[in-house]
């Protein structure tokens, strides 16, 4: 599919709130390093920060996820601002294109329906919620506490 040396990712969601800055981010360089961070103060946990080197199979399914979800021919420009429940950032740098995308933070998919670009935001919505499921899966892949015998 390409490579890594134009491709990078970051993705940041988060609020401050009750339990103050709480926040789910992840970067993934042009190495292919991963980096991950959760901080969550319920119940006085700590931040939780990971970094990893991917392999480049993964880069490229990666790569083919982006590709596949069009996220870089959305128009993010009627999508609503940030406020009071937090923000979503995404940036994306791939095979010579890039997009810089921040708007208000995405809980669920029922978010997406009252805004001016519903379709756009599902895009934005089904990418994140994949992204999720394969860096929570590597991480606890890799760090596993007590290793499949």
């Amino acid at each position: 599919m390409g490579g890594t040396d134009d491709f990078q990712i970051y993705f940041y969601t988060g609020h401050k709130g009750r339990y103050g800055h709480e926040f789910f981010r992840f970067e993934i360089d042009k190495y292919g390093t991963l980096k991950y961070a959760n901080n969550s103060n319920y119940r006085r946990d700590s931040i939780i920060q990971k970094t990893l080197q991917l392999s480049p199979t993964l880069i490229n399914e990666i790569q083919r996820i982006i590709k596949d979800s069009e996220i870089m021919h959305e128009d993010s420009s009627k999508w609503p601002h940030q406020d009071e429940n937090g923000r979503l950032q995404l940036e994306i740098e791939m095979n010579g294109q890039s997009i810089n995308i921040e708007t208000a933070k995405i809980s669920s998919l029922a978010d997406t329906l009252s805004t001016e670009d519903p379709e756009g935001l599902r895009v934005l919505y089904y990418l994140i919620q994949d992204f999720k499921c394969i860096i929570l899966s590597i991480i606890s892949l890799h760090f596993k506490i007590k290793p499949i015998a």
